[in-house]
């Protein structure tokens, strides 16, 4: 093997861990969301959320419908991150740039969206979420494409 071919084994090792808990991440911020999300620990997400919205503290019913929606929230993001998994798993697996390409179109499609929803609503802590997963998912996606289509 030579030391180019090895780099590129050591630095796809690299990548598809960093995805693996890229996806631990979610599946355990999912988990917080539903199980959590009326703790104190969201108090001040939810306060953001209710100023842009209300321009102060929500009703009890508001905050209540907020709580309730991110819960669902929760379960969607638990659901997504046990797919990834699947996909980075099936990927590595297989060596197989179109499932990277898969995911990364997943992204593709996602961030724009929720980064305009976000800044729409004036809820910056969502922009700000966002922007970090599309840079921390992205190019680790388009470098195991690569080098998986390199060997192919």
């Amino acid at each position: 093997m030579s030391a180019a071919t090895s780099a590129l084994s050591t630095a796809r090792l690299w990548l598809v861990r960093w995805l693996y808990a890229a996806a631990f991440f979610h599946f355990v911020a999912g988990l917080c969301l539903s199980w959590l999300g009326n703790s104190a620990l969201f108090d001040s997400y939810y306060l953001e959320i209710e100023t842009a919205f209300w321009g102060t503290l929500a009703p009890a019913a508001g905050r209540a419908q907020l709580v309730w929606w991110v819960a669902i929230f929760g379960a969607t993001l638990q659901g997504f991150a046990l797919l990834m998994g699947v996909v980075v798993a099936a990927a590595d697996r297989l060596r197989c740039a179109r499932l990277w390409a898969a995911l990364l179109v997943v992204i593709v499609i996602w961030a724009p969206q929720d980064l305009l929803i976000s800044w729409r609503g004036g809820v910056w802590s969502h922009l700000l979420v966002d922007a970090f997963a599309l840079l921390v998912l992205s190019p680790p996606l388009v470098w195991l494409m690569r080098i998986d289509r390199m060997r192919s």
